[in-house]
């Protein structure tokens, strides 16, 4: 199956919204990605095809669950699920944390060609960046263990934002939620064409939360 044809049959069986002009840009990104990953090693994942399902459709499958506004991914990598959802969704607002600059780089040069407004990249660690505005969602995949992840995130969450973490098996991760968080949801997710678990997790800060 190629690229195209993998991408749009995943995006309709997860009943999502994404037009063909998006559907386009996602596949410039995988041929900038794949361009890109000869020289810089932005992942270990070689396939242009295995990339559709294992970066495309796995970062688009948390779009149901998530909600308007200004979000912060952290620990973006090579762009994932950041640019892949700025795409997706081009009236929501998304900052791109990375301390790589390799991979930021990358971002920033993806960003470029593929004319993307509503997006940025800042090359930093998470401990040391400072926001000028504090961010209604903050989402990380394969970033750090959950604990970790909030704690050294809390610094740039609104009042009533929530956190989004992509995992893996969520049973371990649940253990150690740090006092004064909520588990709101734990997801088991299905992505189209990958065999493995997935599961999200979203979580609020004292119990406030202004998303369903």
């Amino acid at each position: 199956m190629r690229q195209a044809d993998e991408l749009r049959a995943g995006i309709e069986e997860m009943g999502l919204n994404i037009d063909t002009k998006q559907q386009g840009l996602l596949l410039k990104y995988v041929a900038l990605l794949h361009k890109w990953n000869k020289v810089y090693n932005l992942t270990a994942i070689r396939d242009p095809q295995e990339m559709v399902s294992h970066h495309l459709l796995d970062s688009l499958a948390v779009l149901p669950y998530l909600w308007p506004g200004r979000w912060l991914d952290v620990g973006c990598g090579a762009g994932l699920p950041g640019l892949v959802l700025a795409v997706a969704r081009p009236q929501w607002q998304f900052i791109l944390l990375d301390s790589n600059s390799k991979k930021t780089g990358f971002v920033q040069q993806a960003i470029i060609e593929l004319n993307l407004k509503n997006v940025s990249v800042c090359c930093s660690r998470v401990e040391d960046y400072k926001a000028t505005k504090l961010f209604d969602g903050i989402i990380s995949r394969a970033f750090a263990n959950l604990s970790e992840f909030l704690k050294i995130t809390r610094h740039l969450m609104a009042e009533r934002g929530c956190w989004v973490a992509m995992k893996g098996r969520a049973e371990k991760e649940l253990e150690g939620v740090p006092e004064g968080y909520r588990v709101e949801k734990a997801i088991p997710m299905q992505v189209p064409k990958i065999d493995a678990a997935r599961s999200l997790i979203v979580v609020s800060c004292n119990g406030v939360k202004q998303h369903g």
